[in-house]
């Protein structure tokens, strides 16, 4: 009985929520009316080639991302910034899902981007164009309004230096291994972060601990990391093969479960961060309507005794 009454309810909420996420799914930061032209810019972006972003997707539904350009610690040329935005579209059409792992090849993380690429484009529009493309890439890696339902870890290895700190915070969570750092080094370039990493350090460590970190380009290594929040946890080994097998055992404490309640877990904790009270509020009682009377729902109801 129980089953036959909640069964439509839990559908008809289900459709009316997934239009609803649909709609708000390719929203952008930026856009034509911001003098943003993206076609424009991926084709500039794609003068720069060299190295690859690759993406690997598990049947326990744990994606690993992987940037792969050692000979350059796995800075960021300009094609591997397009495929960066190309592996989130995939993810986002990954109906299995759960969760992220951001690592880089060679044992390092990410040193920001290629030099040879910024001297090319120094320009002030260009500089504009690459910040305005990886603002709206990362801003969909951290699911905004809940496009991209994955828990996400950033495995530091060796560096994440630049543009490769800016990248961790757009994880929910950053583990490190033993005598590696993050170091946001963009004043000795001249600098600030231009692709979203001060506004989320910010919202990581606070205010203070932020103007620390950018203002004195200042060395993180995992104990500091831990004590400013910035990383959960250290991990024991420095080898990238181990470490990557650990990194997926601690993510697993938080992904083990029903898919749909664990994207569903991540959609409302989005909400709540992203959004005003009220918005969220309406999110969280729509998202709980996605999985009131679900098919992890009554299984869990029909485990647990019956109230006497």
């Amino acid at each position: 009985m129980f089953l036959e009454m909640a069964l439509p309810l839990w559908k008809n909420l289900l459709q009316t929520t997934k239009k609803r996420i649909l709609q708000q799914r390719w929203l952008s930061l930026y856009n034509g009316a911001h003098g943003y032209e993206e076609e424009l810019v991926k084709k500039k972006l794609q003068q720069f080639s060299g190295g690859s972003v690759n993406l690997s997707k598990e049947d326990n539904g744990i994606g690993i991302l992987t940037l792969n350009n050692p000979k350059l610690m796995n800075a960021f040329t300009g094609t591997m910034i397009v495929e960066l935005q190309e592996r989130v579209t995939e993810l986002e059409n990954w109906k299995d899902g759960k969760g992220l792992i951001i690592h880089g090849a060679g044992n390092t993380f990410c040193s920001g981007s290629d030099l040879n690429a910024v001297k090319e484009m120094s320009n002030s529009q260009d500089g504009m164009n690459m910040c305005m493309f990886m603002q709206n890439t990362l801003t969909r890696l951290m699911s905004l309004l809940c496009r991209l339902p994955l828990i996400s870890v950033a495995l530091v290895q060796g560096k994440a230096f630049g543009g490769g700190a800016e990248l961790t915070t757009a994880c929910d969570f950053r583990l490190m291994t033993p005598g590696n750092e993050i170091r946001f080094v963009h004043k000795h370039m001249g600098l600030v972060p231009g692709w979203g990493g001060a506004a989320r350090l910010v919202r990581i460590v606070g205010s203070g601990a932020a103007l620390q970190l950018l203002g004195g380009a200042a060395r993180v290594d995992p104990e500091r990391a831990l004590r400013l929040g910035l990383s959960e946890e250290t991990l024991p080994s420095s080898d990238e093969t181990t470490a990557l097998g650990e990194a997926r055992a601690w993510l697993n404490q938080y992904t083990e479960g029903p898919t749909t309640v664990i994207r569903a877990v991540k959609k409302v904790v989005t909400a709540g961060r992203e959004l005003p009270l009220e918005a969220a509020l309406r999110t969280e009682k729509d998202i709980f309507g996605t999985v009131w009377g679900g098919p992890a729902n009554l299984q869990a109801l029909d485990r647990r005794p019956k109230q006497k």
